[in-house]
């Protein structure tokens, strides 16, 4: 396995993909790093299905990849895992990635980025996605699949299992919280683009260039703050 992600990413170049290179694919909010941590430091990507805005294929598992590695550039120290929150409100099979995108995103997270799932919420999936998971479900690792729940508004199993994860005054309305989420793309694109600093770092490519394609330029944002790469990155 360890062959095959060096292999992959020499290809790949997953530490290489910039914010302005996807930028686009997450103008809707559709998946996003959270500001907050859920309570065993885990940091948090939401993501919502309903607000997916493209079509392309390639275009939407670069925009996840940068986010799953820029996650991992975020852990705190001794944290090696991510938590996901997917709001399934509005959702419908319109907005459905087809299942050859569905099955390449389960190779690239199962294979290449073994481990980093810490546990996966899926909040008030109606039930016409019980059939999508179900199909899903035949290419989950089996401890992947353990990872994954499914979690209903209203329902005392549900809150209890998202309480014992969040911190309430954290977890947005959404989820059943108390904290209200609003996705700003300017300010996250502005929050990436320090961290593409920080990526770029870590990496050792200060030096190289990446054409803008849209959103703000690395120019546009605050100079990097002063941190230990080392100790932020997983």
């Amino acid at each position: 396995m360890i062959q095959e992600t060096l292999k992959w990413r020499s290809t790949y170049k997953p530490q290489e993909i910039r914010w302005n290179q996807v930028a686009h694919e997450g103008e809707t909010g559709k998946a996003s790093r959270a500001s907050f941590h859920d309570r065993q430091g885990r940091v948090v990507l939401i993501m919502r299905p309903a607000m997916q805005n493209s079509t392309s294929q390639e275009g939407n598992i670069r925009h996840l990849v940068y986010l799953l590695e820029n996650a991992i550039i975020n852990l705190p120290k001794g944290q090696k895992q991510m938590s996901w929150l997917i709001d399934f409100t509005g959702w419908s099979m319109a907005v459905n990635p087809p299942m050859k995108t569905t099955r390449e995103i389960i190779h690239i997270l199962q294979n290449y980025y073994p481990e980093r799932l810490g546990i996966a919420f899926l909040y008030n999936p109606p039930r016409l996605f019980q059939a999508v998971y179900r199909a899903a479900k035949y290419f989950l690792d089996p401890r992947t699949a353990e990872k994954v729940k499914f979690v209903y508004p209203k329902d005392k199993a549900s809150d209890e299992l998202m309480t014992t994860h969040f911190d309430v005054e954290n977890l947005p309305k959404e989820f059943g919280g108390e904290a209200t989420l609003e996705y700003d793309h300017e300010d996250f694109s502005r929050q990436m683009y320090e961290d593409d600093l920080k990526t770029a770092k870590y990496w050792g490519l200060e030096g190289k260039h990446y054409p803008k394609t849209n959103g703000f330029s690395p120019s546009d944002v605050v100079p990097e703050p002063a941190i230990e790469i080392a100790s932020a990155a997983s």
